[in-house]
């Protein structure tokens, strides 16, 4: 899920990875905008009450905008950049590094609104911001730029298209592929919503709080472990049956 690029990538992996992060990402857009009244997964909205402030000459009111956008900009970049760094250490899983500084991000979002009561609101903004940038980066990278989680108008955009191709089978023939492209984008929309309503019952219901974003974190840190498991797992299984077959051979 976290591990596989390039040829060895399948549906399956883009399928798991769909599920995870599009489910934390709806939990972080609906916590964040409960909780300080902000879209915190994409910066489409911030853009356009930036651009409205600047056109009434208010640009001093539309800066911490300005800021938001920066915010998610430097945490896709960051992102790019820790791959970059590590991806020549071929003992290392490289996305794993964007994951858990996003989990660690997450949890001191949660701490910090706590212990100042939301008085630094914008702060939490940008961590959240921060966070959903490096998320859609290491998605976009380990996916080939197939699977993006964090904000739905391109994915409905997409799905829109591949659902008018399966009416044209003589100009798109490959049907099976279409299809697959139109599960991937079903998993994406449908967990989204689902993190979307499990946010907002464990923030509102439960009376959680800011401290949702921590689940957001543990399902990260979660389905990280159970991804270097499974691949620990097939390795030692793989070195097994390759002694075994070393000694039928010898």
């Amino acid at each position: 899920m976290f591990r596989h690029q390039g040829k060895s990538r399948t549906l399956k992996h883009n399928l798991q990875i769909a599920t995870v992060l599009s489910f934390v990402a709806g939990i972080v857009n609906v916590t964040g905008f409960l909780a300080i009244q902000q879209l915190t997964t994409n910066v489409t909205g911030h853009f356009a009450q930036f651009m409205f402030d600047v056109e009434k000459l208010e640009f001093w009111k539309g800066t911490i905008f300005l800021v938001y956008i920066i915010s998610f900009l430097f945490g896709s970049f960051s992102s790019g950049f820790l791959i970059e760094k590590f991806k020549e250490n071929r003992k290392l899983n490289v996305f794993a590094i964007p994951t858990i500084v996003e989990s660690v991000i997450l949890i001191s979002a949660a701490v910090i609104a706590k212990i100042t009561e939301m008085q630094y609101p914008n702060t939490l903004a940008c961590m959240l911001l921060f966070a959903m940038g490096m998320q859609n980066s290491f998605v976009t990278k380990i996916s080939n730029e197939i699977v993006r989680t964090t904000h739905l108008t391109g994915l409905f955009t997409d799905l829109g298209i591949e659902l008018s191709h399966l009416f044209f089978p003589n100009s798109y023939p490959d049907r099976e592929k279409n299809k697959a492209k139109i599960k991937l984008r079903g998993f994406i929309i449908s967990f989204f919503f689902l993190g979307g309503i499990v946010g907002g019952f464990c923030y509102s219901t439960l009376g959680l709080k800011t401290n949702t974003l921590i689940l957001g974190a543990l399902v990260l840190m979660v389905s990280l472990f159970y991804d270097d498991l499974r691949f620990s797992f097939i390795k030692t299984k793989r070195k097994h049956q390759q002694r075994k077959a070393d000694k039928i051979n010898g």
